[in-house]
């Protein structure tokens, strides 16, 4: 594996409220970036969720630090995937976005 791609998501909920959205919201934003055909796993350490994922014979792993003004997702991309890195950085980030709007 290379360079993790790095996402960095600023928000105006503080921490606890950003990390009970991304609690709520993760499965959601998990079928848009993979649907159905992953299999998945996910933990709370803290204030980081951890996730793995894998299909297609590929594996991605990856972290979601929660801050009280940023959220910070790093993801871990076998080298096929490195490829459209730049794709998947736009997707994580108008997801992450879209649910740490405040309202």
């Amino acid at each position: 594996m290379g360079k993790p791609l790095i996402v960095d998501i600023p928000h105006e909920l503080g921490r606890v409220e950003a990390r009970r959205r991304l609690e709520t919201g993760f499965v959601r934003i998990r079928d848009q970036m993979g649907g159905k055909a992953l299999a998945f796993d996910q933990h709370w350490e803290g204030e980081r969720l951890i996730f793995a994922a894998g299909g297609f014979g590929q594996k991605v792993s990856g972290r979601v630090d929660v801050f009280e003004k940023i959220v910070r997702v790093e993801v871990d991309l076998p080298w096929f995937l490195a490829t459209i890195a730049e794709k998947m950085q736009g997707r994580i980030a108008r997801a992450g976005t879209l649910l740490l709007e405040k309202k």
